[in-house]
């Protein structure tokens, strides 16, 4: 099995209506959490962010919204940011295009209820997307995708090699992933606080996409 930790540059170079990280000069950092919220982890992720003075954009499915509506509250009384990952976290290459459209959109809906957006973030599970999909989406959704990917739900590799690589890897405007699901919830939480505590002390801010 191949580990892209790091996004390869020729996927970014075919793919520009996608935003793959935001290099703009400044030390900052796009965190993510694709998968929640759900009860504890998601929790769990909120208090260490807070230890750290830190903020992140948490790509929800829309089902664990509609189920654990109070975390949904608590990621944004925090200060962080909702993003669309459908709401039945659905494979965009296995899927007619009409049904993966009504899905966002019935997801979109029930993040309105929470937060307004001129123009909402949407992330496609597995990072699955089609042409004809991207197509239909870019002008309504910032369609973010990522730079590094922790591969915190992969116990191919120990936390202690996955943070390791990611530490190396991640550079000024990467937008980073991490999951907020009990897949991976044993190396999410050897990984997460010792990332934040090494670019906290280098000098790095953890960003949200007000800006783009």
């Amino acid at each position: 099995m191949l580990h892209f930790y790091k996004t390869p540059n020729l996927l970014k170079k075919i793919s520009k209506d996608l935003i793959w990280d935001i290099p703009d000069g400044s030390k900052d950092i796009y965190l993510t959490f694709d998968d929640g919220p759900i009860p504890d982890l998601t929790e769990y992720v909120l208090d260490i962010l807070n230890d750290f003075e830190a903020n992140a954009t948490f790509f929800c499915v829309g089902e664990n919204i509609f189920k654990y509506p109070a975390i949904c509250h608590k990621v944004i009384e925090k200060g962080n940011v909702i993003g669309n990952h459908t709401y039945n976290h659905l494979k965009g290459w296995s899927i007619k295009n009409s049904q993966y459209l009504i899905n966002i959109e019935k997801s979109h809906k029930l993040i309105s209820k929470y937060q307004k957006s001129e123009k909402p973030l949407f992330r496609p599970p597995y990072g699955q997307i089609t042409r004809s999909q991207i197509k239909n989406l870019k002008e309504r959704y910032n369609i973010i995708m990522w730079d590094i990917l922790a591969y915190d739900f992969d116990n191919t590799h120990s936390p202690l090699k996955s943070l390791d690589k990611m530490i190396r890897l991640t550079k000024p405007g990467s937008i980073v992933v991490f999951h907020d699901n009990y897949k991976a919830e044993d190396k999410l939480k050897y990984m997460l606080p010792r990332f934040l505590k090494y670019f906290k002390e280098n000098g790095f801010n953890f960003k949200l996409f007000n800006s783009i």
